[in-house]
């Protein structure tokens, strides 16, 4: 940008009115008034995707009725292409437009209104005048009849809740709005005000909850060594069965079950939820791959390193809440073995490496198909063992004097506090091998690089621990296939699994399962019984409206389900990498 453009920009002041005429039908009307032009030319965008969830949602498709004006007068505005908008701005100092969003989208990276709430992924409701990013806006709520709450991390105007100020559109786009009556309630925590919202009711405790995320708020600000928020909000919405969570700069949002509060399991898994999102605020918000901002918000951002921003993430999400010693050991170790379970049980793993899976999840992680399971891992899952063994590794061969936890800290205070940029690959492998005092590169090429089998009994067993197959002496015999019985208890086949008898002998995807053997299937999961390995038997199917009869060879199932037990009189050099790993 030249000094001439950024100067006549400096005078721009950006606005917008928010309101909800029509929430019962899921629409927001948006109002944006732009004044202080001194440029030929205004052209108008809509992110097509929103961080932290590496897919182009192409948001424009649910704008409609998109107009400007100066003054009374109507300005003309062509689209110029999927997300742009463009305004001959010649002698006009300042510009209203209007346009409406639809928002029926129910997911924490989606916008979604009703009569009851409407929540607001900032990137899918703001139009932005292109290569003004840096400029900041002001955002007036107009509620729609009894609503009376805003939650969200951007600051009030004059102590107005319904009037919110953002610095720049990176802000903007990274601050979601939940407006409506939600139950709000927090904490204090390093320093940092907490809030908690809750819409969609629930059975959960909120003095339970306040305490413990106290503790998981507290467990991860220890690693980096300071909190950089005044504010933060966690957005939470509770529906019948709900899950995932989306990252933001100072708030997250959290999908859950309402009522699996009151279990143990399921109160377990919104305290990893929460920690998982909360971890962000530094991992992939502060400390990220270097690609991933400033954004380009018209295009994929790709990095290879997603199995470090959410990979590590999620390993550090089950070891926030063990830290917190508000579960057994055992517990975390058995979540752990879980991890190793989804990965071994993936075909996908012996096709994909981990720096593929980061590079192509904009083309894959987020558009599965039936034959996911076969081509593909996630970076997620696969990022957290890799974790966890560099962890085991770098306590191990310090003697307990570093962890993982001291990368992660180096990384953040050098990246983001003093060079102020993101990170490369190679810069944070330099990061590890700064703690493990040793080069990485055998590692890098085997499984980061690479589709080299884990050797989950080393890395387990610098802490005393070994992997053992709960299913090694099973001798079942094993079709190959997933299924789901339709609401007419047709038993339909939804994946074949590569290697299996389906696959070999060639039963697809969409077949109808009809019988074994001339006897009706009714049950999926009882058809085989009475079968061994090696039986040959005839799956009758129904395959495009056309019955069809196909001999199949079973074969044994090679499905794992690993758990994790200590091995016999650990020494210790063993005990004390245990200590320091699980904080005991």
């Amino acid at each position: 940008m030249n000094l001439s453009v950024s100067k006549a920009q400096s005078t721009v002041n950006i606005s917008y009115n928010v309101s909800f005429p029509e929430a019962q039908a899921h629409y927001a009307d948006i109002e944006m008034h732009i004044s202080g032009l001194k440029q030929n030319i205004l052209d108008l965008k809509m992110p097509v995707w929103t961080p932290g969830s590496y897919l182009i949602r192409e948001f424009a498709k649910n704008i409609e009725s998109f107009s400007a004006a100066a003054g009374n007068r109507p300005v003309v505005s062509p689209k110029i292409n999927k997300n742009t908008w463009r305004i001959t701005t010649k002698g006009i100092p300042a510009v209203t437009i209007k346009y409406r969003v639809y928002a029926n989208e129910i997911s924490v990276r989606t916008s979604y209104i009703d009569a009851s709430h409407g929540f607001l992924s900032t990137s899918g409701i703001f139009i932005y005048p292109a290569n003004m990013l840096h400029h900041p806006s002001t955002i007036h709520i107009k509620p729609y009849k009894d609503w009376a709450k805003v939650s969200t991390s951007l600051e009030m105007v004059n102590g107005d809740p319904f009037t919110r100020v953002s610095p720049n559109f990176d802000i903007l786009f990274d601050s979601p709005i939940e407006v409506g009556n939600q139950d709000v309630f927090g904490f204090d925590a390093s320093g940092v005000k907490y809030e908690i919202c809750m819409y969609g009711g629930g059975n959960y405790d909120k003095e339970r909850l306040k305490k413990d995320l106290h503790q998981i708020v507290e467990q991860e600000t220890a690693i980096y060594g300071e909190n950089p928020n005044k504010h933060y909000v966690f957005i939470v919405h509770n529906h019948l069965k709900g899950g995932g969570g989306l990252e933001h700069l100072s708030s997250t949002v959290l999908g859950a079950s309402r009522d699996a509060y009151s279990s143990e399991k399921g109160y377990q898994n919104f305290l990893s939820l929460a920690a998982h999102e909360h971890f962000h605020l530094w991992n992939v918000k502060r400390l990220r791959p270097i690609v991933l901002g400033p954004f380009d918000y018209d295009n994929e951002n790709y990095t290879t390193n997603l199995w470090i921003a959410e990979g590590f993430t999620e390993y550090y999400q089950g070891i926030a809440v063990r830290r917190t010693k508000l579960y057994p050991p055992e517990n975390y170790l058995d979540v752990l073995a879980g991890e190793f379970n989804i990965l071994e049980n993936l075909p996908g793993k012996n096709v994909q490496t981990v720096a593929e899976s980061s590079f192509d999840a904009w083309i894959k992680a987020y558009r599965p198909n039936e034959n996911s399971a076969n081509t593909t891992i996630s970076y997620y899952n696969k990022g957290a063992i890799i974790a966890m063994m560099l962890d085991l590794e770098i306590i191990n061969s310090s003697k307990g004097i570093h962890s993982l936890d001291d990368v992660m800290k180096y990384m953040y205070t050098e990246y983001y506090k003093t060079q102020k940029r993101g990170y490369t690959d190679a810069e944070f492998k330099k990061g590890f091998e700064k703690f493990a005092g040793k080069k990485l590169d055998d590692f890098y090429k085997k499984y980061i690089n690479g589709l080299t089998p884990i050797d989950y009994d080393k890395y387990l067993g610098y802490a005393g621990y070994k992997i053992t197959d709960e299913l090694a002496t099973n001798n079942d015999a094993a079709l190959g296939v997933t299924t789901v019985t339709a609401p007419n208890k047709k038993v339909i086949v939804t994946s074949v699994i590569r290697g299996t008898a389906a696959y070999i002998d060639g039963i697809n995807v969409n077949d109808e399962l009809i019988a074994v053997d001339n006897n009706a299937i009714t049950d999926a999961a009882t058809m085989l019984n009475d079968k061994k390995p090696g039986d040959k038997i005839e799956v009758s199917v129904m395959r495009d409206g056309l019955p069809l009869t196909l001999p199949v060879t079973l074969l044994k199932s090679t499905r794992v389900k690993y758990k994790i037990d200590s091995v016999d009189n650990p020494t210790p050099e063993q005990l004390l990498v245990r200590k320091k790993w699980l904080s005991l």
